[in-house]
């Protein structure tokens, strides 16, 4: 398997929105407006300071992503490093992709300075996800996430 990590580009926006609504539908059955999904992807590519992607690369074509955005911590006077929007196309789960962009984003914010740590959420019944960052040394964080959500209502 020849797979390469590398940062995501313009000319990638329609593969990520796509692995942004799979994924959607996939964890929490939500389907996510495509037009919305792709202005997303397009405005995140657009502003680096609000975060990137990061693409994992086989035989010319996406095979995984994550998103990586940024939190001030004044806690740690610096930044975590939020992962989100983890996808791996089915055919290729359980060949190491995640763990190949994992490693590469771990790497990039222990090089970055001002990084403190990663930092993930994960939906409560994602049982597979979950044991794929306690295998990469993650555990989880005690704390619980709450929201308030002003996104118009998905179809």
């Amino acid at each position: 398997m020849d797979l390469q990590i590398r940062e995501g580009t313009p000319e990638d926006a329609a593969t990520i929105a796509g692995f942004n609504t799979a994924i959607a539908m996939e964890t929490e059955r939500l389907r996510l407006d495509p037009a919305t999904a792709a202005a997303g992807v397009r405005t995140l590519l657009g502003r680096p300071e609000l975060g990137r992607y990061m693409v994992a690369e086989a035989d010319g074509q996406l095979v995984g992503q994550l998103m990586i955005t940024y939190e001030w911590s004044d806690w740690r006077n610096g930044l975590c490093w939020w992962i989100q929007s983890v996808y791996v196309r089915p055919d290729w789960r359980r060949h190491g992709v995640f763990r190949a962009l994992y490693r590469h984003v771990e790497q990039l914010a222990q090089a970055t300075p001002g990084v403190r740590g990663i930092r993930l959420y994960v939906e409560q019944a994602n049982e597979r996800a979950m044991a794929a960052y306690r295998d990469l040394g993650m555990r989880p964080s005690g704390h619980v996430v709450y929201e308030v959500d002003w996104a118009p209502q998905h179809p």
